[in-house]
């Protein structure tokens, strides 16, 4: 990734995108602000930031439809930044791939703080979280999978390469890195995204969903990563790093 990280804004009020790219590029970002979904389809081919801050809400236009286009189409991060606040839609934004989703009003210093936290899970050969305890080796191997830490990718047993999110991939690599152990959805949610749990709260089971329907045989009856009524989630295989 570039010493200055291209981000583009998206959003229909001129005095939101203005807000976020001063303050943004205050902080040592280049910000391109953008009002419509075409300029940020032209922007992807011609100059591709590495991250999205995208509002639902735009007039004539359906954001989620755009979240789509762009987690089917590019590599790059993705935070949804709306006046949407209902769970409904959230889930659904999470479904569709964004790393994270921040609803109107915010805290610049926190959207600030989401940004950095997804931009460093970009990071190729990013660290894992420091709650997770070490292993050597470069890549982890577990029910036929293979995840390569270096290069953050994800391999099947018939070598076929399954793409993650940023926020799939640190997931992951936690509850592989804590093979065995039941894992609170609070401990997951601040190993991976660096914050606490709200009391509605969904963006771990949002985000275990999605990856038991890449992963998983038999996503609904799960194998790999089970749940445990009451106390959180439990990877299954033995892991062995290599």
């Amino acid at each position: 990734m570039s010493a200055i990280a291209h981000l583009a804004v998206l959003d229909d009020e001129p005095d939101i995108t203005r807000l976020l790219a001063q303050y943004l590029a205050a902080h040592g970002f280049r910000v391109s602000e953008l009002h419509s979904g075409a300029a940020l389809m032209q922007m992807m081919t011609s100059d591709p930031p590495v991250l999205v801050l995208l509002d639902l809400g735009l007039p004539g236009e359906d954001g989620l439809v755009l979240a789509r286009r762009l987690r089917e189409g590019f590599r790059c991060g993705l935070v949804i930044v709306t006046g949407r606040g209902d769970a409904v839609d959230k889930v659904v934004g999470l479904e569709l791939g964004a790393d994270d989703y921040v609803t109107k009003p915010f805290d610049l210093r926190e959207l600030l703080a989401r940004v950095k936290a997804v931009l460093r899970r970009l990071e190729p050969g990013a660290p894992a979280p420091a709650a997770a305890p070490a292993r050597d080796g470069r890549a982890l191997r577990f029910a036929g999978w293979q995840l390569d830490t270096a290069a953050r990718r994800l391999t099947g047993p018939d070598d076929r390469e399954v793409a993650l999110t940023g926020g799939e991939y640190e997931l992951l690599l936690t509850l592989a890195r804590h093979s065995g152990r039941v894992l609170s959805r609070d401990f997951l949610l601040e190993a991976t995204r660096g914050r606490a749990a709200g009391p509605f709260d969904r963006t771990i089971d949002v985000q275990i969903g999605r990856l038991r329907r890449k992963i998983e045989p038999q996503p609904d009856e799960p194998q790999i990563i089970k749940s445990v009524r009451g106390a959180g989630y439990l990877f299954v295989p033995a892991v062995e790093a290599v």
